[in-house]
């Protein structure tokens, strides 16, 4: 062999070595990505881009291609098609499983969030801390969660008593808010929403202000209250298959771990500009935006609180230190306003 030749080869044996393939055949390992989120998304957007840096990251070793808009698995079912492999890596949100995650259950409890990307930071302190069995069965990439979940309505609410029997559509966690505040929950479906509003059927929602722009319910309600006391949050994974996380090289998986750990603050500040947007697009639609008072705020706080104890019983009846969590989570807002 000549000089040249055995140098090349050398050189190919060493990038091998520092990621090799995930098969046998020695191609990259090629995996897709289930999100239920339109193309257009800005969650979709992100996630692209943290497929593309994966794959830069890992030499190629590592490429994912996304499947939006629900097109791989139902946003139901896309953490089972991960742990089955339908999806290698899969987008959703906690709650969609209904009773599959009773301890991280805390993450949606209405603990006064502030922002998006301090929702996101705490999902992600609260799995670090626990690393919760509920979520063994995966490879978990990231946790993120929404911006202060409030009360958008269409005639207004500044006092507990304005909200007294007001039909609110809302969802899992989000209707026990409504209960708690005496309004009356009326549980439906994100996509049936604005035509129930329209039609008289339901008087207002519980949700992130981004709902405003990106479901275009600004058009169809009149107030926004930013009762940030009592305002909720939703937890949403990003995970891997744990075979096929398993089968991947050490440098490779350090490697996206990297990007994971970047794309926490991605993803947490997204949701904030999200909900910018969502309020410049209300704005500019005329709702007029309610800011409670602070003794307000405290009423609307002190309301959620069995909400709190609630989950507390139900966690230990599972067999889950939820005790503990709520207590992490607390704790961890305050130190983190």
């Amino acid at each position: 062999m000549t000089k040249n030749l055995l140098t090349l080869l050398a050189g190919t044996a060493l990038a091998l070595s520092l990621f090799p393939a995930g098969t046998a055949s020695g191609a990259p390992a090629e995996l897709n990505y289930s999100i239920f989120f339109p193309a257009t998304h800005g969650h979709t957007l992100l996630a692209t881009e943290w497929a593309k840096e994966v794959e830069k990251r890992t030499n190629g070793a590592v490429k994912i291609t996304v499947f939006p808009g629900a097109t791989l698995t139902p946003a139901d079912q896309t953490y089972d098609g991960v742990v089955k492999g339908i999806a290698d890596i899969g987008m959703s949100v906690l709650s969609y499983s209904k009773g599959r995650f009773p301890l991280t259950e805390v993450l949606d409890l209405p603990l006064g969030y502030t922002s998006g990307l301090q929702a996101t930071r705490l999902a992600n302190a609260y799995y670090r801390k626990f690393q919760p069995k509920e979520l063994a069965d995966v490879k978990i990439m990231y946790l993120m969660a929404h911006g202060p979940g409030i009360l958008h309505t269409k005639e207004p609410v500044s006092k507990l008593e304005d909200l007294k029997g007001l039909k609110c559509r809302c969802t899992g966690s989000s209707a026990k808010v409504v209960a708690a505040l005496g309004g009356t929950p009326v549980a439906m479906p994100q996509n049936e929403a604005y035509d129930a509003l329209q039609k008289g059927v339901v008087n207002g929602l519980v949700s992130p202000i981004e709902t405003l722009k990106g479901w275009k319910y600004a058009e169809v309600v009149k107030y926004t209250t930013r009762n940030l006391g009592s305002s909720y949050s939703v937890g949403f994974f990003v995970a891997m298959n744990r075979a096929k996380w398993d089968a991947l090289p050490k440098e490779a998986q350090s490697a996206i771990e990297a990007v994971n750990a970047e794309w926490v603050d991605k993803a947490g500040k997204a949701w904030d500009d999200f909900d910018k947007a969502g309020t410049e697009f209300a704005l500019s639609k005329g709702v007029k935006i309610i800011e409670l008072s602070k003794e307000e705020d405290a009423r609307w706080a002190e309301l959620v609180k069995p909400v709190l104890n609630d989950y507390v019983v139900a966690a230990k009846a599972k067999g889950v230190p939820g005790d503990e969590a709520l207590r992490f989570v607390q704790d961890w807002l305050k130190a983190n306003p």
